[in-house]
């Protein structure tokens, strides 16, 4: 399996392919829906899915576009399913003088629960994140995982947005993506990847649970 990465919108989300034998996995289209399907076009295979780690607005401005376009199902958790259609809750309303997509507006999404899934030739396990957002998911794919916007290499995610909770952000880096292997790969929400072992060694967030 390949990981492609595509920065996307104002505020640089990451945007993740992941690329198998004969399908692909979409993870968090921000924005740019034009040039994004431009790009999924070229691997010339099926998408299976669109997969959320949550419902900012910098994290599904072109799940219309993707999902109308490929015919995809659309996961999210269930605490955030109305946000994809609420300009406040998905932070989308503050910047509408950058005329940004504001809302999902054609797309019913599928509910996504914590647990192991198979969608296609795709198997990973989803696990409940919460802090960042209530509904935030990380998606871990054996040596690998998709954490949205709850680590990123030398920080963690911002809580000052709608049900943002400090506390529950560092409980689920702590009790869930410090558990993975420390070999993991880490691929956040923006900016560089890193390791579960990096951000122990280095994150200054994170310096209480060594």
């Amino acid at each position: 399996m390949q990981v492609h990465s595509f920065s996307l919108g104002i505020v640089e989300t990451n945007c993740y392919i992941l690329e198998g034998e004969n399908e692909l996995l979409v993870i968090d289209p921000g924005d740019n829906g034009e040039f994004l399907n431009k790009q999924i076009k070229q691997y010339h295979k099926k998408v299976s899915a669109v997969l959320l780690t949550h419902a900012h607005f910098d994290h599904i401005g072109a799940v219309d576009d993707v999902a109308n376009e490929f015919d995809a199902k659309v996961y999210v958790h269930r605490e955030e399913k109305s946000w994809l259609t609420d300009t406040e809750k998905n932070g989308s309303k503050k910047f509408a003088m950058y005329q940004l997509p504001q809302v999902v507006q054609h797309t019913v999404p599928q509910i996504m629960e914590p647990g192991e899934y198979e969608i296609g030739e795709f198997k990973f396990e989803a696990i409940h994140t919460p802090g960042h957002s209530p509904g935030s998911l990380s998606f871990v794919f054996g040596d690998f995982a998709i954490v949205g916007d709850t680590l990123f290499k030398g920080g963690i995610g911002r809580t000052d947005l709608y049900k943002g909770d400090t506390k529950t952000l560092l409980n689920s880096i702590e009790d869930k993506l410090l558990e993975l292997d420390p070999n993991t790969t880490i691929f956040p929400g923006h900016g560089p990847e890193t390791t579960i072992a990096d951000e122990e060694m280095t994150n200054p967030y994170l310096n209480g649970f060594n």
